[in-house]
């Protein structure tokens, strides 16, 4: 190599300059420990990614759906691997707990490996009466509305608190009571990229041999001028409740919305979500976006929580056409109805 050759060679390269180097400094105190939150995110190609899925359930006197439950949650197609359960067993006056690790045992020990999920956790957790020793119609009137919406504020933020993990990286809020649900539902709802999302919340109830395809939640509300209006004229301690006479909000019902034989896909933007089932991003909670036990700008619960991460800048997100199946209540209209 001449010369020349040699410098055009050389012309690219710089010898590299390290400035007051320092060596790597060695922690070995296994009372240490260090959490990177910075590699977890929640992408809509959650499968590809691997990531991990907390499917939060709260249960109070839930015996009789358990088993209805888990048969739906194991045909869930997301590997189950990757996905962890929670539940909070609180203030139950049946079987609840025994039934619940019963079922669990029978998942957890099946024989087909793509079964078991990646871990459960079983909160205990009592917090009063609330309403709940109501019949039907007592419990889901309107003056139970208020101590009632709170209470299941404090028992979803006592679960969350205590079962979400460095490595989630969606919360799956899955009722009990669900009676029928598509089995890709998780990778249907990660592949909107929404930061909080519902389906619509309908149950079966024959008459005539021909199903109505009642319309359950009307919690799930897109926000009227009305609504704003009585809302700035009511206390700031005061609960409003959907589907009752004492406060009619004019708010326009997803419940209303919709038909499961259409585009699954469509969307809608939502102010106040109900509580069946809500897929959320991680980081949603983690920033401290919660359930409101208490009146947030006169909501508590799911729709406080949606008020709240509204407030936040976060999308708040519903699939009018994409249906989940409710228990049928039996219970009596209110305004929404």
């Amino acid at each position: 190599m001449s010369t020349n050759e040699f410098i055009r060679w050389n012309s690219g390269l710089q010898t590299p300059v390290l400035f007051n180097h320092h060596e790597p400094y060695e922690v070995n105190s296994t009372t240490i420990q260090r959490v990177d939150l910075n590699p977890i995110s929640s992408t809509p190609r959650a499968l590809l990614n691997q990531e991990r899925v907390l499917i939060l359930s709260p249960l109070r006197d839930a015996a009789p759906y358990l088993v209805k439950y888990f048969d739906l949650l194991t045909d869930l197609t997301y590997p189950h691997d990757l996905i962890d359960l929670a539940f909070l067993v609180g203030d139950s006056t049946d079987d609840t707990l025994a039934v619940l690790a019963s079922e669990l045992n029978r998942i957890q020990q099946h024989p087909d490996a793509k079964i078991p999920f990646h871990s459960v956790t079983i909160v205990e957790k009592n917090f009063g009466d609330g309403g709940y020793s109501q019949d039907v119609e007592s419990r889901h009137g309107f003056a139970a509305q208020g101590p009632r919406r709170k209470l299941m504020g404090r028992a979803r933020n006592y679960l969350l608190s205590a079962s979400l993990k460095p490595e989630h990286s969606w919360v799956y809020w899955r009722d009990v009571d669900i009676v029928d649900s598509p089995k890709k539902i998780i990778e249907d709802f990660v592949a909107h990229d929404r930061d909080i999302l519902v389906p619509n919340i309908w149950f079966h109830r024959y008459r005539d041999g021909v199903d109505i395809e009642g319309r359950f939640d009307y919690n799930s509300w897109v926000e009227s001028d009305k609504g704003r209006r009585l809302a700035s004229s009511l206390d700031k301690d005061i609960v409003l409740a959907e589907g009752y006479k004492e406060y009619d909000t004019g708010r326009e019902y997803m419940a209303r919305m919709g038909d499961w034989r259409n585009n699954k896909d469509e969307e809608i933007n939502l102010d106040g979500i109900g509580g069946v089932n809500i897929l959320v991003k991680a980081d949603v909670h983690r920033s401290g976006i919660n359930f409101p036990c208490y009146p947030f700008e006169n909501q508590a619960e799911t729709e406080g929580f949606a008020k709240m991460a509204k407030r936040a800048g976060y999308q708040v997100v519903g699939l009018p056409n994409y249906v989940v199946w409710h228990i049928d209540t039996e219970e009596k209209p209110g305004n929404a109805a």
